[in-house]
């Protein structure tokens, strides 16, 4: 007997038929002993229907009130998946995120999970009952409801897991694990049975859109092992992709994927001077507005002054160089300027660490495709480079090919 936390996507539970076959599945894992609690994104398509909605009243709305509209699509979902659990003869209780005490900060629309009191869930799985819970969202000190971004469902499953102590954590979505690289741009990338959860968390913060990246900080730091499937597999023996501890992986390989993220912007400063603490002067503005920074370059400078480069989400730009311009005429720098038509691309592998020689094969196979690298990033398991946006998939498909990641090289 094992306790089970799953996660149903938005494709998984968008329609009344796809919430019944999510109830069999339920079911199926019941009938083999285990206790399963669940957890429910918005039916597909919900979300972006309440976005609109907002942005046709009042897009510049206080973000409070935006959390609350966009919560309701995620407590639909558990409503109905206890109902449908119920006309099965299975006992079921949905909780809302405030009602499984989750508590989070008060960033509206970006909120971070701070710990959560499981009792009353655990209450009802000693009484038998399958526990279904609101994904994406929680509640901060005072009482106000919250959500956790995009994806937000997936972290809202991994920390249920780690507060219950779970066996497994399962992520249901439409897709039947993770691959080397996303089969929509390499047609022939191969599946990954199974990865550490160091290299899943690179992946993800590279751009794989798999796995949410905060739920995999979550199972990282507390060792809980994720299992990406297929919700619509028949059965539950259907392909996977296994996400756990370096130390339970039989298999070392070089390189294991290539991740890519479209929704790059880059901003340059230029000009300011060259001293200690001009960097802290640049980011800080930009972390006090919530804004997140990805690759830092500056320049070496010459004349007592440098350039100061960086990146972040293209959805941040428009606030980013705004607070950059103000930035620029404080510290008296000659120009700052911006790109939202830049990519970013990244090979990953725990193999690299023993590997000589991995970022001079990557930077050849990209200059022998004619792809120019703006950019570099490397940590010890991944190296990353942005890339003109009209070269991103050329770039992913010559790294994959160049590796030999493909399923015809396995």
């Amino acid at each position: 007997m094992a306790l089970i936390v799953q996660k149903y996507g938005g494709t998984s539970v968008g329609s009344p038929e796809r919430i019944t076959e999510v109830a069999k599945r339920v079911l199926r894992w019941r009938e083999k002993g285990d206790d399963v609690v669940v957890v429910v994104s918005a039916m597909s398509g919900e979300t972006n229907r309440l976005v609109a909605l907002i942005n046709e009243l009042n897009p510049e709305g206080l973000a409070r009130e935006k959390d609350v509209i966009l919560s309701t699509g995620e407590q639909v979902s558990m409503g109905l998946l206890a109902l449908c659990l119920q006309a099965m003869g299975c006992e079921a209780r949905s909780y809302t995120g405030r009602q499984a005490r989750i508590l989070t900060d008060s960033a509206f629309g970006k909120a971070r999970i701070r710990e959560i009191d499981a009792s009353l869930i655990k209450t009802d799985l000693d009484a038998g009952k399958v526990v279904i819970v609101a994904g994406f969202q929680g509640v901060d000190a005072d009482g106000n409801i919250t959500t956790l971004g995009r994806g937000g469902s997936d972290t809202t499953a991994v920390a249920l897991a780690v507060a219950l102590e779970a066996d497994e954590c399962q992520i249901y979505t439409d897709v039947d694990g993770v691959y080397t690289t996303d089969p929509r741009v390499v047609s022939d990338a191969r599946h990954i049975p199974k990865l550490a959860l160091e290299e899943m968390l690179e992946m993800a913060s590279q751009g794989s859109k798999v796995l949410q990246i905060r739920a995999v900080e979550f199972a990282y730091k507390y060792d809980m092992p994720i299992r990406v499937l297929s919700s619509f597999d028949d059965g539950d023996d259907g392909k996977s992709t296994l996400v756990t501890r370096e130390e339970d992986i039989m298999e070392e390989v070089m390189v294991r994927g290539v991740a890519f993220n479209r929704d790059e912007a880059q901003l340059t400063i230029k000009g300011v001077p060259d001293k200690p603490g001009v960097a802290f002067d640049i980011l800080g503005p930009i972390s006090d507005a919530n804004i997140e920074v990805d690759m830092i370059l500056q320049n070496v400078g010459s004349d007592g002054s440098t350039d100061f480069t960086f990146t972040i989400h293209r959805n941040d730009y428009p606030d980013a160089m705004r607070i950059l311009q103000e930035t620029a005429n404080t510290l008296g720098a000659a120009d700052c300027s911006g790109d939202q038509r830049i990519a970013k691309v990244s090979i990953v592998g725990g193999g690299m660490r023993s590997h000589a020689g991995v970022a001079s094969q990557m930077f050849e196979a990209l200059a022998k495709d004619g792809i120019n690298i703006r950019m570099i990033s490397t940590s010890e398991i991944k190296i990353s480079v942005v890339v003109d946006e009209k070269y991103l998939e050329l770039a992913v498909r010559t790294l994959h090919e160049a590796f030999g990641l493909s399923a015809e090289a396995a």
